[in-house]
């Protein structure tokens, strides 16, 4: 698979590419924190106040008071009973995953998941069983084949970059066993769903007594790294983990940016509101035109076409109105790839209407 172009943002909303400004709809800076003024300045007052790192494992020579610091701002942001941070947020589910070896019978896992929970799945070293995606049933029909006595691992994404699905995590909760865990990759819930931006676990209303949430600040809060939600008996286990043992943790001036970015997104819910807003214009008017995937409440905007040269015509499209075509070729993706168009919180109603004027053309009611 290869390397991207490379890119520059530009302004909040635009990137140059090859020469060419052109506005953006693609990565995961769902509120365009990466390059807001306080965010910066954090990372500046923390270099300068910290350094950049301890350079050794936090279970050594190498913790810092911000640590627990941003460890207690995540536990009161996500209502979680305990947080622990992770050095990125792919990690997260490799770290939790060592921790739980050893613990349960049986890994129950979504068959679109994120290509790191099938990591995960690997190192947890028992049976793995793929359930039909967001299919509760499916889940169920899983449950029963694992036995009375089995202790199932069921992993999922929370909010799913493809197409912005939530999984019914009530539903699964419903029929998970006492002696399951429910474990959600919530990268791209976190910070963009929920009245509060707790992520799909607040838009589902579902408490955490039995669930292990994992994030990462790289995406709606726009800093880097990553972390584990998780009740106490949990997170005590994951601070035993090869990882956590082993490994230096984020660079001191990031660490103390996100705890910036949580701020800004507790004490603004704007930010939210606009985001669910703009994803809203975008999607109301492609379901009024026969675009599929376009109820769902994630801020993303799948567009999968017939044909190669329609992909080629709609790349043209987007170029011609000064649109980056964000195509993907990504694992678990359609095999000609798709058009994935993410939104954001700063995108203006004029850009909002830009795009889907570009996209209405290559209408599934219109293009047979």
């Amino acid at each position: 698979m290869e390397v991207g172009e490379p890119m520059q943002p530009v302004r909040h909303t635009h990137i140059r590419c090859r020469g060419n400004t052109l506005l953006y709809f693609g990565g995961c800076d769902y509120h365009r924190l990466t390059g807001h003024p306080r965010i910066l300045a954090a990372i500046a007052t923390g270099l300068r106040r910290y350094g950049l790192s301890m350079a050794a494992s936090r279970c050594t020579t190498g913790n810092h008071k911000i640590y627990g610091q941003l460890e207690a701002q995540l536990a009161r942001f996500f209502a979680a009973e305990t947080a622990i941070l992770t050095n990125s947020g792919y990690v997260t589910n490799l770290m939790l995953a060592q921790a739980l070896q050893g613990e349960f019978s049986h890994v129950l896992l979504d068959e679109r998941a994120h290509v790191s929970l099938l990591d995960a799945a690997v190192l947890l070293q028992c049976p793995v069983w793929r359930f039909a995606h967001r299919h509760v049933a499916g889940l169920t029909a899983a449950l029963r084949r694992c036995g009375r006595r089995a202790r199932p691992l069921v992993l999922t994404d929370g909010l799913y970059a493809g197409d912005g699905s939530i999984a019914p995590l009530a539903g699964y909760l419903k029929q998970l066993p006492q002696t399951g865990l429910l474990v959600v990759d919530d990268a791209h819930g976190a910070g963009t769903v929920g009245a509060t931006g707790r992520g799909s676990l607040e838009a589902e209303r579902v408490p955490p007594d039995r669930i292990v949430q994992t994030i990462t600040l790289s995406k709606a809060f726009g800093v880097y790294g990553g972390a584990i939600l998780a009740p106490r008996r949990v997170a005590d286990k994951v601070r035993q983990s090869h990882l956590f043992v082993g490994s230096t943790p984020l660079p001191l001036p990031l660490a103390h940016a996100a705890i910036t970015a949580l701020r800004l997104l507790a004490n603004d819910r704007r930010r939210l509101l606009r985001l669910a807003a703009n994803t809203e214009r975008v999607k109301a008017r492609l379901r009024a035109n026969g675009f599929p995937h376009c109820e769902f409440p994630g801020p993303v905007v799948p567009v999968q076409l017939r044909s190669l040269q329609a992909n080629a015509q709609l790349k043209a499209a987007l170029i011609a109105r000064k649109i980056l075509p964000p195509f993907l070729k990504y694992p678990g993706s359609p095999a000609r790839g798709y058009f994935r168009f993410v939104i954001s919180s700063a995108h203006t109603k004029g850009q909002l209407d830009q795009l889907t004027e570009t996209l209405i053309p290559f209408s599934p009611l219109t293009v047979r």
